[in-house]
């Protein structure tokens, strides 16, 4: 059997040639639940599991994908592959980083942020780890000394809102507190640089267009030794194929050593779509998501923010609207969440906002 390997090139993709890559038959804003499949991703995908079915697969090919995708995730983050880590889930990371804190830290996050990013820690309750939320806005200002580690994530999936990432680098270096930055709903249309923070998680089936089953973690190189792996499996070896039975203990020296054996098809279909948004370019991808976003903000009379999701308070008369329209959204924390991504044209947007203009009102809007 032979998976393409897709691997990172320099060659630029524009914008509209990325889009053409989708296949939506609706109008598709609800990137921040998942993502739709580019086209080769859909392909290589179909013909990955064409040959499981004939039994032609074979195992070790698989790894061929997965380094495509691990090398165009760093590229996305401005890190080098030796410090990214491969998985299923972002819970499992910070699961990770959860077990290793000391007893009795403090761990400070967001108020009403995602569970994934907070379960784990007050799971160690029983060692004393005490987890203090505060609103987003003031997170950077409430670091102090006592904080061990700072759990948040860089958008939050609710309402869009963005974290003042300059402000939690600069607290993070002045106390010393280490931080977890979750860039699920950032990394594909927000540029984040992960060498900036301790750690960084991310769930690829959202903006970065791939099948669920996909994570990332990244790592701070200084940290690698730090952190016991827990989670340490066959896949975290130095060489997996020879790291499948038997001691002793022989782990890779990067961040490999974090690996959780994967889901082998969800990253056939991962590796086409992240080196699409490679090649489209973070700064790119950032302009276009952002500015379809605000033309539509702007479309039902909002300011321009600075997120490409946008959180709005409507009523049941807004969803029978979209049905009519075809225009697929989603609610969260009781709003209705739209986000904007590569597969969103200025058409996509202008429709929405004609659709939902009546429905919302200056005194029922968030503005972000």
């Amino acid at each position: 059997m032979k998976i393409n390997a897709v691997a990172q090139d320099a060659n630029p993709l524009t914008l509209a040639a990325a889009r053409a890559e989708f296949d939506a038959d609706v109008t598709y804003l609800d990137t921040a639940t998942f993502g739709l499949p580019p086209r080769p991703s859909w392909v290589a995908l179909q013909q990955a599991l064409a040959q499981w079915r004939a039994g032609t697969a074979e195992a070790v090919a698989y790894d061929l994908p997965l380094a495509a995708a691990r090398s165009s995730y760093a590229h996305l983050v401005g890190v080098d592959p030796s410090v990214v880590a491969v998985g299923s889930q972002v819970s499992v990371f910070a699961g990770l980083i959860a077990a290793n804190l000391p007893d009795g830290s403090e761990v400070l996050t967001a108020a009403g942020d995602f569970t994934s990013i907070l379960f784990p820690f007050y799971a160690q309750s029983g060692r004393g780890i005490r987890v203090r939320e505060v609103p987003l806005d003031r997170i950077a200002d409430c670091m102090t000394s006592r904080t061990t580690l700072v759990a948040v994530s860089a958008v939050q999936s609710a309402d869009g809102r963005v974290a003042d990432l300059d402000a939690l680098h600069a607290a993070s270096r002045a106390t010393g507190a280490r931080v977890l930055l979750d860039t699920t709903q950032a990394v594909g249309w927000l540029p984040v640089d992960a060498s900036r923070f301790a750690y960084t998680a991310c769930g690829g089936y959202k903006w970065l267009l791939s099948p669920r089953g996909t994570a990332y973690f990244t790592i701070n190189p200084t940290l690698i030794g730090d952190l016991t792996p827990h989670y340490a499996g066959w896949y975290a070896g130095d060489d997996p194929w020879s790291s499948v039975y038997g001691g002793p203990l022989r782990l890779a020296s990067d961040a490999r050593r974090f690996d959780v054996s994967p889901a082998w098809h969800a990253w056939v279909a991962a590796a086409p779509a992240l080196r699409l948004l490679a090649q489209v370019g973070t700064q790119s991808l950032h302009r276009h998501a952002l500015g379809l976003a605000n033309r539509f903000r702007a479309g039902i009379g909002l300011e321009p923010g600075d997120s490409a999701i946008v959180s709005l308070a409507t009523g049941a008369a807004a969803a029978d609207a979209m049905t009519a329209a075809r225009i697929t959204g989603s609610a969260r924390a009781g709003r209705l969440r739209l986000s904007f991504h590569v597969c969103t044209s200025d058409q996509d947007a202008d429709l929405a906002a004609d659709v939902l203009r009546r429905h919302v009102t200056s005194s029922h809007t968030a503005t972000l």
